[in-house]
């Protein structure tokens, strides 16, 4: 193995403990069944960091050590029951949010206003799938869900992405730097 494989698989690997480490942390809500965590946060992280490749296959790995029932997910959860559940299709999203900041990282790093609109669109994209699938898991309408599944949640999910772009772009330059990406 290389130099440059073996510093890609230590990022990786570090990206996917950190969100493995800040996701299962969660505040429950009383309107509704997806709690407050840090998990989407960490994911912005992860992607503004590593970029789309490498950001996504974190993703997927933290997704696969919780479905092996590792407690990763929300309230220090895993297994197929929680991926299957009323939040599965958030923690799905993950993945296609993942693809989108990373697209837009990757093209337009250097330009906060872009990476921005990708971090806005990868969390519309990711509350696209959450509600569709809150929905069809608890008979709701795609409008009740979205009210449940959503709104509550706009807000802190702007300060967690204006979070991110304020400390993604030193540490992305110091990795630059650094040259471990």
């Amino acid at each position: 193995m290389n130099k440059h494989n073996t510093k890609a698989l230590t990022l990786i690997g570090l990206m996917t403990a950190i969100i493995c480490v800040l996701s299962p942390f969660s505040i429950a809500l009383p309107i509704s069944p997806v709690p407050i965590t840090l998990s989407l946060m960490a994911i912005y992280f992860t992607v503004f960091i590593l970029g789309m490749k490498r950001g996504v296959l974190s993703c997927l790995i933290y997704i696969l050590i919780g479905l092996a029932g590792l407690p990763v997910f929300s309230g220090f959860t895993g297994g197929p029951g929680k991926l299957f559940g009323p939040t599965g299709g958030y923690i799905i999203g993950y993945i296609f949010a993942s693809l989108i900041i990373g697209f837009f990282v990757d093209k337009w790093g250097g330009k906060w206003y872009l990476s921005l609109l990708g971090l806005l669109l990868g969390t519309t994209l990711c509350y696209l799938f959450g509600t569709a699938w809150l929905a069809f898991q608890l008979s709701l309408s795609f409008l009740e869900a979205l009210m449940m599944g959503v709104l509550p949640y706009i807000p802190a999910d702007l300060v967690k992405i204006l979070l991110v772009l304020l400390a993604g772009y030193p540490v992305r330059k110091a990795l630059l730097r650094a040259r471990l990406l």
